[in-house]
């Protein structure tokens, strides 16, 4: 009768550290979800930051004289600055079809001819697009004697790199905020998963065990839990982006495999690195306690 008492009290403490360090590695990958779901939508507003600043244009109209040829070579000279991403060129009866289709009618048949010069349009690379890089830009490029006038929307420019840079510094503060409360809620989910064990622990030191004896199997499992925790938070994080992809196809420009390999290495490491370290510092907190603390 005893033998299967003591049988029947160790599959049930068996079945509850079970149940902890399931309910551990799972608190684990949402905490990391989270964060890897705020890491998505800062790469996502990078990248969607560089797109608009990549197509602001700069109409550059060249002398109505100048032989398309020359115009064609202009091209190239502006394209080879290391300032542009790239440029089109649009001449007089590109520029009049493009007209003709937004005002709706023909207005060279009305005008008798095509008043419009040809032109160049140029996008610059996302890191020079503020008025102060454009306007060094635009005075090179006036210096051309086939250059007659540039223009592009100065306002337009300045509001766009105001609002993009708060809305990144308010993603950053969040982003700083939510990465300590996630450090300190799977600090408190390790915690409560080795006080379950600290009668195991303090046997294992009234039995002789050395602190690193005793600590060992601890942290390889803290920093298992952490690398399983971390992979959910990938599967979940990747059917997230899978779902937003479907629902809002334009989304699809902004992708960047590259990047969203970082946040996953990202998160596998903040994963290990977390529930290690704070397996870590439970165990040795339980390892310092005296046996009539184990109680409180």
């Amino acid at each position: 009768m005893t033998d299967t008492m003591e049988e029947f009290e160790a599959s049930a403490a068996a079945k509850k550290t079970k149940t902890i360090y399931i309910s551990t590695v799972f608190g684990i990958a949402m905490v990391l979800s989270m964060v890897g779901l705020l890491g998505l939508i800062l790469v996502e507003a990078n990248n969607l930051s560089n797109y608009v600043k990549e197509n602001i244009v700069l109409n550059v109209f060249v002398d109505d004289a100048a032989h398309e040829t020359d115009v064609l070579q202009l091209q190239k000279q502006i394209e080879a600055n290391t300032m542009v991403n790239h440029s089109q060129y649009v001449s007089k009866e590109l520029a009049a079809r493009n007209l003709q289709k937004d005002l709706g009618e023909d207005f060279v048949k009305f005008l008798g001819y095509n008043p419009l010069s040809q032109s160049i349009d140029v996008y610059l690379k996302a890191e020079y697009a503020n008025n102060t890089d454009i306007e060094r830009f635009k005075t090179g490029l006036l210096k051309n004697p086939l250059v007659k006038e540039v223009k592009y929307q100065q306002s337009l420019v300045d509001q766009m790199n105001q609002n993009l840079a708060t809305i990144s510094l308010i993603i950053l503060v969040f982003a700083g905020i939510f990465v300590v409360l996630s450090v300190a809620l799977i600090n408190n989910t390790i915690r409560i998963a080795i006080y379950s064990q600290r009668f195991l622990i303090k046997s294992m030191q009234l039995v002789g065990a050395t602190k690193g004896f005793i600590r060992k199997p601890f942290l390889l499992y803290g920093i298992w839990h952490g690398l399983l925790g971390a992979l959910i938070a990938i599967i979940i994080l990747v059917g997230t982006l899978s779902l937003a992809y479907k629902e809002i196809p334009d989304l699809v420009i902004l992708r960047s495999y590259t990047e969203f390999g970082i946040i996953f290495v990202f998160i596998i490491g903040l994963g290990i690195f977390i529930s290690g370290f704070s397996t870590f510092l439970a165990v040795n907190k339980f390892l310092r306690l005296k046996l009539y603390d184990l109680y409180r």
